[in-house]
């Protein structure tokens, strides 16, 4: 709960890590609270209270509960002092957004439980290329696609594969698992010493980094080899 005195309180007057803006560059999103990421949303306060305090007095209105927040009509919203059309349109649409993305999850999470599905998963990306592409779908815990990324593009017969980058994409999803693909355009799926060296590299390193490598395919014109399939994983 704020004070009176936190009303006449400036977000100019904050140190510069406690200001939302700047505190959610040096720090991330998740360091800030309800608060902050309402006082972005609606930008700036009245001339007696800092957008902090405007997004305390409404968080304070629902019991600091974003469920019945996020029910909140526009002019439920207005009675809020500080807040108008403006501010109380875009607390909405940010709330809208959270929903739909809500909704999406379930559809939108893949699972992978075997070769098919990375094969079905990766065939538009991979299949009809005249040049070798990498790329790797990050897992959560439940093997779940976090997301896919292209790694690196070569030419007809190889590519380069920098597991730093690897890594760095996997870390940047929080991922928990990692599956390499890549494809041949020659059609032989057959994997070649590069293929197993930079599988057995990117295995050794996830081992030391608790980030397992759990298959590696090799995409050909309309077939795939899996290294876990064949037990050389």
């Amino acid at each position: 709960m704020y004070s009176e005195t936190d009303l006449h309180l400036s977000i100019k007057n904050l140190a510069e890590e406690d200001r939302p803006r700047e505190k959610l560059l040096l720090k991330g999103r998740q360091a800030l609270s309800d608060a902050e990421l309402i006082a972005l949303l609606i930008g700036s306060g009245t001339k007696k209270m800092s957008a902090i305090t405007v997004a305390q007095l409404l968080l304070n209105s629902v019991n600091n509960n974003l469920h019945v927040l996020a029910g909140l009509t526009i002019k439920e919203l207005k009675k809020i002092q500080g807040i108008g059309d403006a501010k109380a349109v875009t607390i909405t649409a940010a709330l809208e957004l959270g929903r739909r993305r809500k909704q999406l999850e379930p559809n939108e999470k893949v699972k992978i439980t075997c070769s098919k599905d990375i094969y079905k998963l990766l065939s538009m990306h991979l299949l009809d290329l005249n040049h070798e592409e990498l790329w790797v779908i990050l897992l959560n815990r439940g093997n779940q696609v976090l997301g896919t990324e292209k790694v690196s593009m070569g030419g007809m017969t190889g590519t380069v594969a920098d597991p730093k980058i690897i890594f760095k994409k996997a870390l940047e999803k929080n991922a928990c698992s990692i599956i390499l693909s890549h494809n041949h355009p020659s059609g032989n799926v057959k994997p070649s010493q590069a293929d197993i060296s930079l599988t057995k590299k990117v295995k050794s390193a996830g081992q030391f980094m608790e980030l397992p490598i759990l298959d590696h395919l090799i995409f050909g014109n309309d077939t795939y080899f899996s290294f876990a399939d064949e037990g050389i994983l």
